[in-house]
């Protein structure tokens, strides 16, 4: 297997669009990924309607929406961070009154972070 395989800029260049749930096993378990990720800070969030106060959701890559999959993957939390400042304009529009924030995708999973 390419050394690389695994990493968050490989993967943007192999696929378009972004990660699912279903894409996270053949990621490499030894490196750690960063994701936005967003929890909302009321219930019946404008960003989620119907959610619960404190629902957690990762970012669209695509529409910049808080989801559950399609999430942009990245290898630093620099990365992710740059990412996130590109986009807080469409990003304050589609999750308004949120922080969004750069996270390890594996601890995110876990309900760690």
């Amino acid at each position: 297997m390419d050394k690389d395989r695994g990493t968050g800029e490989k993967w943007r260049q192999e696929r378009s669009g972004g990660v699912h749930h279903s894409d996270v096993e053949s990621l490499d378990a030894t490196r750690v990924y960063w994701v936005p990720a967003v929890r909302a800070p009321t219930r019946d969030w404008a960003g989620a309607p119907g959610c619960r106060l404190g629902a957690r959701f990762l970012i669209d890559e695509q529409s910049r929406r808080p989801a559950r999959g399609n999430y942009p993957l990245f290898d630093s939390r620099s990365e992710c961070l740059q990412w996130i400042m590109a986009h807080r304009l469409d990003l304050a529009r589609t999750a308004p009154g949120a922080k969004i924030q750069a996270v390890p995708l594996a601890r995110w999973l876990l309900g760690l972070d």
